[in-house]
């Protein structure tokens, strides 16, 4: 599975971005999928993940009632909808998907990156003020 994210861009503070990973060769639609970032000089984080049966969604509380996850398993694709950005919000972010080898729950989610498998080669957002 190979993970193609996009989307990111400048935007002003309160502004939106929507990003995108679509997966391609196995399709990834019934896997745990998640979104992290990275921003310069600071450890990757954990943003919000999405169960593999798509209901169950959780997030880090920075972005609580800010980020959206959803997804488009007939698209093989997973959406970050990124509202009311803010200039702490400039990052790196990633994309990432469990491998379906490894069990989960239709509900279960991660936010250890370790449980995560494959990772998008990351989409730059930048916040300007």
């Amino acid at each position: 599975v190979q993970l193609q994210a996009s989307g990111g861009g400048l935007v002003q503070a309160g502004g939106s971005l929507r990003l995108s990973c679509a997966a391609s060769g196995r399709t990834f639609g019934s896997s745990p999928k998640g979104w992290f970032r990275q921003a310069p000089g600071k450890v990757r984080e954990f943003v919000g993940a999405v169960s593999r049966s798509g209901d169950i969604t959780f997030y880090a509380n920075f972005v609580k009632g800010r980020f959206t996850i959803s997804t488009d398993n007939a698209k093989n694709t997973v959406y970050l909808q990124m509202n009311s950005l803010k200039t702490e919000d400039a990052a790196v972010y990633y994309c990432t998907a469990r491998a379906r080898s490894r069990y989960s729950s239709s509900t279960q989610y991660f936010i250890d990156p370790d449980e995560y498998d494959y990772w998008g080669q990351g989409t730059q957002v930048t916040v300007s003020s």
